[in-house]
């Protein structure tokens, strides 16, 4: 097989992957590692930066959004070493101390910076703060975070009736609350929780399904108290606690690891192990939806990791079915919604995915994208007004697709080229390094 059927085009600032499928297929094999999870690897920048003492953080993700968190927090008085997978050193301030910044802070394409920071930067009294980030994050909705921040007493100003970005944050002493979310969302937790930190008395945040509670996991082990209801997906943290700097492990990202999964599930006579992956039951709706398509995956290794699960995940190729992927699922798998798009395409029958409207607001609208671009390959995919509708068995072409700038988007694209007659060229695909800078190079050698 030629080693050279995964080539880079530079043009200006722009870089294209071009996919030449070999005429006789490939397939995958061997052993890999993902990067470090993404939203673990913000939350311990933050803690650490917050808390008093150094934490270490190994594992880190070496991504352009971490970065982001990075460098906004050593622009408030954060101590925190040149970022490495290896070891990351941060020497907290202590909680309220954030320092006001000589500048505006930016988040670049990070939304869990720009929403998580909000609930600290909102509960420091006197301290005033501009936050904004490029052109995408400029046009994500951040009123979901504001709205429960201003029931807290928070001062903050924006574009659109204070719902984008640039935002002006005049710090000030909050109060708790009980806000119920009316929708199940992470960042919106994590924030309400940060910002809770800062408040006498207790806050309560009640979702409508679970999200992801690697906020609640590791505000626990850096010293915060919190009672945790899930029957009700309550979670109440009781204000002004001492943390301190801990060795946080950062485990391989699940949602980074999908993209292999699926890689690994459709293209013929592959075998894939995916090692030391982050298994939290919270982020493992990837791993059900696959399992509902019948996908040959199996966890090996399992353990826990500096309290998060972690195991090793082994996918073989074999016939996918299609299925319907809605309600309390979506949650916890709605990073992993454009791959689990691709894979329909493999799968015998109809695949549909509802509930799903949050993809609209994320780096792109992840639903039009999906749609636009699979069907301009051959595919039969239907957008609906929250979801996508999938028609597998139809055989894809190579063909010119667009990344809209989403590192999503533009891994999922490239896992579809694998099972593409011809070349595919993927416009973008320079925007895989906001959460996978060794993708494409990954991928070049799982393939040689």
């Amino acid at each position: 097989m030629p080693v050279t059927f995964i080539t880079i085009q530079n043009i200006e600032n722009q870089q294209n992957l071009i996919i030449n499928r070999p005429k006789s297929g490939l397939s995958l094999q061997g052993n890999l590692k993902v990067p470090g999870d993404k939203s673990i690897s913000h939350r311990a920048l933050m803690l650490g930066a917050i808390a008093q003492g150094e934490t270490t953080i190994q594992g880190l993700l070496i991504g352009e959004d971490p970065r982001s968190t990075a460098n906004c927090f050593r622009a408030m008085g954060a101590k925190i070493s040149e970022l490495n997978s290896e070891q990351v050193t941060v020497r907290g301030i202590g909680l309220g101390q954030l320092q006001e910044p000589e500048d505006i802070l930016n988040a670049g394409n990070s939304g869990t910076t720009m929403r998580l920071m909000l609930g600290l930067l909102a509960s420091h009294p006197g301290v005033f703060f501009i936050v904004t980030g490029d052109t995408s994050l400029r046009s994500r909705p951040m009123s979901r975070v504001i709205k429960p921040l201003q029931q807290m007493g928070a001062s903050i100003w924006g574009r659109r009736g204070n719902s984008l970005a640039p935002l002006a944050i005049q710090g000030t002493a909050l109060q708790p609350i009980h806000y119920y979310s009316p929708i199940a969302s992470a960042q919106v937790k994590s924030c309400i929780l940060l910002a809770g930190l800062m408040v006498e008395g207790n806050t309560t945040v009640t979702e409508p399904a679970l999200s992801r509670d690697h906020s609640e996991r590791m505000l626990q082990a850096f010293g915060a108290t919190l009672s945790i209801d899930p029957e009700t997906h309550s979670v109440t943290i009781e204000g002004r606690p001492t943390l301190k700097g801990q060795n946080v492990i950062v485990p391989g990202d699940i949602s980074s690891a999908a993209f292999w999964l699926v890689a690994g599930a459709i293209v013929p006579d592959s075998e894939l192990l995916i090692e030391n992956v982050g298994v939290n039951p919270t982020r493992t709706g990837i791993l059900e939806a696959l399992e509902m398509m019948e996908a040959d995956i199996k966890l090996e290794n399992q353990r826990v990791v500096a309290g998060e699960p972690v195991a090793d995940l082994r996918v073989r190729y074999g016939q996918l079915k299609g299925c319907t992927i809605a309600g309390d699922l979506i949650p916890r798998l709605i990073d992993e919604i454009p791959i689990l798009a691709v894979a329909a395409l493999f799968a015998q029958g109809k695949t549909v995915i509802r509930d799903a409207a949050e993809l609209r607001v994320k780096e792109s609208d992840r639903l039009t994208a999906m749609a636009s671009q699979l069907n301009r390959m051959g595919g039969k995919v239907q957008e609906l007004s929250d979801g996508l509708e999938i028609t597998g068995g139809t055989l894809l072409k190579g063909s010119e697709v667009e990344s809209y700038g989403d590192h999503r988007i533009a891994m999922s694209l490239a896992v579809a080229a694998l099972n593409a007659t011809g070349t595919t060229t993927i416009s973008g695909a320079q925007a895989a390094a906001i959460s996978y800078p060794d993708f494409i190079t990954t991928l070049q050698r799982l393939c040689d």
